[in-house]
């Protein structure tokens, strides 16, 4: 048998053309229109697992599949579970495309598609790094456990019962996720906090339909400049969000940690030119990187009202509608929030509007111990991979079944991003980098060894 790092290097093109099969499958979950797609691609990670002879399910629930498998256990050693999903985010605007989103094309050094680092290639090296063991050593030495599901880009409602009700199925030590970015090109990182989330939909209903606006214009209350008024009273200028009490949770951030943050070498030029803008902007008092992975923020996610065809036609929309979410920090509720900020816009909801106001998925935010010994094994399988130290971030998504694992299976939690910033994710052209592709088989690989080294 070839040994490990062998293995790895003579399969680079095999673990790219494995990763083309999966990002080729639809696996959009927010859409009833993939159902079959995103089966497809549950049965697709679950063969995997079971070419390596793992015990492997492919397990129904009231949505979508979630796919578990487990390799042999390895009495007196930690027992690591790997988290992932293989659903994607709907590709449009398809006309933004380069190349089509489900034709994973290699272009500049990176496998482009949607899913390329939104998680099928993140979750992949996982499955390749166990792949390795198994392939050119013949055992792993740690059990490994894969939980892997189709629901995450719609808020994993489907995941927490299961993880509620199998407990001693995923008991574990540690659970690995790779499903966010490293700080840098070069500069691999440990993500030890997300933030939280939470998704609210606005609707407002003026006159039973579109009107003219000349003729019924100033005589009708307009949802659509209801709704812009409406949205105007949640944050300010200065970054200051206003919904009441929604600062009353928020714990302040220490100088140390704020050092930290000012010491990563962070081009704030740089990150302007990467976005095509001339100016960053948030909450007054913050720099960039504490704004984005420490500070809860508010953003509208879509507007939608009145006439969007080509050229002009002079109508008063019946109807405005808006989609907006907060990020939370840790003990921010979501549901305490989603409270508060019903009762606001009923009271500045104005006269001649009904209002619809719906809560979408929430998680709260999320933050680990540094001193962990996993974090320390961790950063030694990245330095082997990667070659080179990682850093420590937070970061400014979410991924809502994290505090799961903490409150309901007790483990630690280790987020190990092998994407870049720039990876277009959730955007048109996603992309994944195939070196870090690589070292992220590698270090993946070298983490199973570096945690068989903890004592339990």
């Amino acid at each position: 048998m070839p040994d490990l790092k062998t293995f790895i290097d003579e399969n680079r093109g095999n673990f790219v053309e494995s990763l083309k099969e999966l990002l080729r499958i639809p696996s959009v979950s927010t859409d009833s229109r993939h159902k079959e797609d995103v089966k497809t691609a549950a049965d697709w990670v679950a063969s995997r697992f079971q070419e390596l002879n793992f015990e492997t399910k492919v397990i129904p629930t009231k949505g979508h599949p979630i796919v578990y498998a487990e390799s042999p256990p390895v009495p007196g050693k930690p027992v690591a579970l790997v988290y992932g999903h293989y659903d994607v985010q709907p590709p449009e605007p398809l006309d933004l495309w380069v190349t089509p989103p489900f034709d994973p094309t290699e272009r500049d050094g990176n496998i482009v598609a949607r899913g390329a680092t939104d998680d099928k290639g993140q979750m992949l090296t996982h499955v390749f790094g166990a792949t390795a063991w198994m392939k050119s050593v013949g055992e792993l030495p740690i059990q490994v456990k894969f939980l892997i599901e189709g629901e995450e880009e719609i808020g994993s409602a489907n995941l927490a019962p299961f993880i509620e009700e199998n407990k001693e199925l995923l008991a574990n030590d540690v659970v690995v996720i790779s499903d966010s970015s490293q700080f840098g090109p070069g500069q691999p990182a440990i993500t030890y906090g997300l933030k939280g989330i939470a998704y609210f939909e606005l609707k407002l209903v003026g006159p039973n339909r579109d009107l003219h606006s000349g003729s019924f214009g100033g005589s009708v209350r307009n949802p659509a400049n209801a709704l812009c008024a409406m949205l105007s009273t949640l944050i300010d200028e200065h970054g200051w969000i206003h919904i009441p009490g929604f600062y009353d949770d928020v714990k302040p951030m220490t100088g140390d940690e704020r050092e930290n943050f000012a010491e990563l070498p962070f081009d704030e030029e740089k990150f302007k030119e990467q976005l095509g803008i001339d100016d960053v902007h948030g909450e007054e008092g913050y720099t960039t990187l504490e704004r984005r992975w420490a500070r809860p923020t508010l953003d509208i996610n879509g507007l939608t009202s009145g006439y969007q065809g080509e050229g002009a036609k002079t109508v008063l929309p019946s109807e405005a509608s808006a989609k907006f979410s907060c990020r939370l920090v840790p003990d921010q509720c979501p549901h305490k929030i989603g409270k508060a900020l019903r009762e606001h816009l009923e009271k500045v909801c104005p006269s001649g509007i009904k209002m619809e106001f719906k809560e979408h998925h929430g998680s709260p935010g999320f933050v680990v111990a540094t001193d962990s010994p996993y974090i320390k094994a961790a950063s030694s399988a990245i330095q082997q991979g990667f070659g080179a130290a990682p850093v420590l971030i937070r970061e400014g998504g979410s991924i809502p079944i994290v505090a799961n694992f903490a409150q309901q299976l007790g483990s630690d939690v280790l987020l190990l991003g092998w994407g870049l910033d720039d990876d277009n994710t959730h955007s048109p052209n996603e992309k994944f980098n195939l070196a870090d592709f690589q070292r992220g088989i590698t270090a993946s690989a070298q983490l199973w060894a570096e945690l068989a080294k903890i004592d339990k």
